[in-house]
């Protein structure tokens, strides 16, 4: 299971331990999570993969990013995002929610989210409301019924 927090963690120790912690994978699959996340530049910048690090060393999005990797190399089965993207900027974001519908199209994940555009290429959403459940269904379908809960707050995060 990937678990992708809106607060990310950062662990105190190298790169690769931060991604890699049980060293279950070799050089090259930690680099190709980096590039896929398009942080192998920042590593490299930073000194590679053996370079320590804090949970202040990198962005906000920079970290994100790292525990998207994480999770991306451990080819998780589930994925639990939550608000993962909330305090991001959009170019970060997008590259976040690519890298999920790319990389777990074979994985069970779950979103949670305020934002509406968070959820418009999922396969369906829940929509709770005061603890509640409110309606269940694949987005467009709730978009189709203007009376829907999930359409209304769609029509005003767009206005």
């Amino acid at each position: 299971m990937g678990i992708i927090p809106q607060d990310s963690f950062i662990f105190t120790g190298s790169i690769r331990a931060n991604l890699d912690p049980k060293k279950l994978h070799g050089d090259e699959d930690l680099w190709d999570v980096l590039r896929e996340t398009q942080l192998a530049e920042v590593v490299i910048d930073m000194g590679g993969l053996d370079k320590e690090i804090k949970p202040d060393s990198l962005s906000v999005g920079q970290n994100q990013l790292l525990c998207l990797a994480r999770a991306v190399l451990h080819n998780a089965k589930v994925v639990c995002i939550d608000e993962a993207t909330a305090n991001l900027d959009e170019k970060t974001d997008q590259l976040i929610q690519i890298t999920i519908q790319n990389h777990f199209k074979n994985s069970t994940v779950i979103t949670i989210a305020h934002r509406i555009q968070t959820v418009m290429k999922c396969d369906r959403v829940l929509v709770i409301d005061k603890g509640m459940v409110v309606e269940c269904d694949e987005p467009e379908k709730l978009l189709e019924n203007p009376d829907s809960f999930f359409s209304r707050l769609s029509h005003e995060s767009y206005n």
